[in-house]
């Protein structure tokens, strides 16, 4: 199965490239980026060593639509979508911390809270929570932005404030944003019988005004849960049934491994690298009530690159 897990461009006016786990990122003029979903796939802040036939374009379509449906709670970075692996947007100064809204104990939460500790990020979690509850009112577990190898950092509020790392007028503001942006995703999600469970918002600074950046909803940074069966599954103790990278996740914790120094990532089978892209599909379908279109893959770098010098002839540089 194809998939494109590197890309090597030469646009007018670029100064540099930044490879990240998922995206190439193309700095053009010190004034915007061209960013490309490719099909990498990564967990526990490691690149997997196949990549996932179509989901670069889940990714950048269910990103795409998320900015144009929240942009009226946060300026954001996209000004369009040339092709449906890329977008092209401002260049912002990224702030160094991300924003993780949690609506419900599950995934690393959980497993904090199964260990023990009723602590995260600062937050006291009470006594006596089950796997999957809902939480009161959703809580903010921000962590540090990691390079590519190393771990994302929990962190609290206070020690994100006393380091200097944001302003605590600035995060206040990134607090209010990232709730209404929750907020708004758990509306859109409930519209199409899904849950919004938990997920992280990247913000950064343009002309000095916060801006969100990079993605948002999509299946790489949130979790859904499928509303209709959630209370009678919570209610068994049973695992819900969920689209989100999470089930990539668990299938490598069950075959030994967690990111951890020595062990070694599981063979990725076709058959395996098919269900990852399946599900993938599935939530877009789900999650947008469109059929997924299936871009070919022939001759698809020529068709990226013509789109995107197509796209920056037309902005000011």
């Amino acid at each position: 199965m194809n998939a494109i897990t590197r890309t090597e461009f030469d646009f007018s006016g670029q100064t540099s490239k930044y490879v990240g786990k998922v995206r190439d990122v193309y700095f053009i003029a010190d004034k915007y980026l061209v960013m490309v979903a490719t099909d990498r796939i990564s967990a526990f802040d490691v690149v997997l060593p196949k990549g996932i036939p179509y989901k670069g374009q889940v990714l950048n379509r269910i990103a795409s639509s998320f900015l144009d449906r929240t942009s009226d709670i946060v300026q954001n970075w996209k000004i369009a979508s040339p092709d449906p692996m890329v977008t092209v947007g401002y260049q912002c100064e990224p702030l160094p911390i991300e924003m993780i809204v949690r609506g419900y104990l599950t995934g690393s939460s959980w497993r904090t809270y199964k260990s023990g500790e009723r602590m995260i990020c600062g937050i006291h979690i009470p006594e006596g929570m089950k796997e999957h509850q809902k939480f009161e009112h959703p809580i903010i577990t921000p962590t540090t932005k990691a390079e590519i190898g190393e771990h994302d950092q929990d962190i609290s509020k206070e020690e994100i404030i006393s380091r200097g790392l944001v302003s605590r007028e600035d995060y206040e503001e990134l607090e209010r944003i990232s709730l209404a942006l929750y907020k708004r995703g758990c509306e859109i999600a409930a519209s199409r019988g899904l849950i919004l469970v938990d997920t992280k918002y990247e913000f950064g600074k343009k002309d000095g005004e916060i801006c969100l950046i990079d993605e948002i909803h999509t299946p790489d940074s949130s979790r859904y849960f499928y509303a209709d069966s959630y209370k009678e599954l919570f209610d068994k103790g049973e695992q819900q049934r969920q689209l989100s990278k999470e089930f990539v996740r668990e299938w490598l914790m069950e075959n030994g491994f967690s990111g951890q120094p020595g062990q070694v990532v599981p063979k990725m089978t076709p058959e395996r690298v098919g269900i990852i892209s399946d599900r993938y599909i599935e939530l877009y379908e789900k999650l947008t009530g469109k059929e997924f279109c299936k871009e070919s893959y022939d001759g698809i770098y020529e068709r990226m690159e013509e789109n995107i010098k197509n796209m920056l002839a037309r902005l000011p540089l």
